[in-house]
């Protein structure tokens, strides 16, 4: 969906002499008649500027997307003084109505769903309905848990604008599509249940209005709300670690908690093959301003920035010295100013 802006007295002066020249064609010599008598609504049709800042051709269409300009086309509606799209009082511009067409910006806050798809226009000949539907935004997607999913396993999804879902894991260059049974839905929150051979592959969500794909890709977590394939490792001083720490999250319910004294750090182990990947992804948050110094296999250090809000980070392995597996990951509190209590979540790896 594209948000389009009146940008001149010229391009209003065009939309205009569009609906001239579609109301000439379209008119027959009952028109003046039927426009003295209660109002009509013919067809409800695009308007203003494609992409490419051509003009949008004025075909009639039966859904409407938010934060965009249409004509509504009919006739009697030249005393318009209210216009509803789902029982929603929609703004327009009187300079912008005729007898024949009013020019419509369909609000952003329009409701989409349990709505009664219907345009209503009232005017002071009396009142006309006209089935229309508004499309809800394309979805958004925060994330998906568990990241280390199986076959049969009910994952839960979070994001937006989730009306009437359908999921699939994600066309990739080689494998089609491939439908995922949705157990439960909201606006908000979807849980499907896996198929086979999901592993290395996204998940994507679509509505109506477009579709939207999941940052991680199965199977590839070191930490969604739990700590993977860890086979040693522990903190040189400070508090300790809970990985579990279910107050905040990137992503799923929990994260992993780090009370760092000054220059406190740590070495983790793992024995993890990176061929599939090309890039290791970390989110980070801190109770103040900071950095952490970060490396893999005691190689190149990296420093991962760390503010009072989530940073998700996606670190090409040529910044960390191009590992082929991964066998240590090491963290160390690194700002010189008396430590910090960072949480990490949504640690894993990127498909290459």
């Amino acid at each position: 969906m594209k948000n389009i802006k009146i940008v001149s007295l010229a391009a209003c002066m065009a939309w205009m002499l569009s609906l001239m020249l579609f109301t000439s064609c379209s008119s027959d010599d009952s028109s003046a008649e039927a426009s003295t008598g209660a109002p009509v609504i013919e067809s409800v049709m695009p308007s203003g500027y494609n992409a490419d800042g051509t003009l949008k051709p004025l075909t009639p269409v039966t859904l409407v997307d938010p934060k965009n300009y249409y004509v509504i086309h009919g006739k009697g509606l030249l005393t318009t003084k209210k216009v509803y799209f789902n029982d929603f009082d929609t703004y327009f511009r009187p300079t912008f109505v005729t007898d024949t067409d009013i020019i419509v910006l369909v609000d952003e806050d329009t409701p989409y769903a349990n709505a009664s798809n219907q345009l209503k226009v009232v005017t002071d000949r009396g009142t006309v309905v006209y089935n229309l539907t508004v499309a809800p935004p394309v979805p958004t997607f925060s994330g998906f848990n568990s990241i280390n999913c199986a076959e049969g396993d009910q994952v839960i999804i979070k994001g937006k604008y989730f009306l009437n879902p359908v999921v699939t894991l994600a066309e990739t260059a080689t494998q089609p599509a491939v439908p995922v049974t949705v157990v439960s839905s909201t606006l908000e929150q979807i849980v499907v249940k896996i198929p086979a051979n999901a592993n290395h592959r996204y998940l994507s969500v679509a509505n109506i209005s477009g579709a939207a794909v999941s940052k991680e890709a199965i199977g590839t977590a070191l930490y969604d709300d739990i700590l993977y394939g860890m086979q040693w490792g522990g903190p040189w001083a400070g508090k300790g670690v809970n990985f579990a720490y279910d107050k905040d999250s990137y992503q799923g319910e929990k994260s992993w908690q780090w009370e760092f004294g000054q220059w406190d750090g740590g070495n983790w182990g793992f024995n993890v093959d990176l061929t599939p990947y090309k890039a290791l992804r970390i989110a980070i948050k801190g109770t103040k301003t900071g950095r952490v110094n970060f490396s893999v296999n005691g190689g190149v250090n990296y420093v991962l920035p760390v503010t009072s809000t989530w940073v998700y980070l996606e670190i090409p392995f040529s910044d960390l010295g191009n590992p082929t597996s991964l066998t240590m990951l090491t963290f160390q509190e690194s700002n010189n100013d008396g430590g910090n209590t960072v949480l990490f979540d949504d640690i894993g790896f990127v498909l290459k």
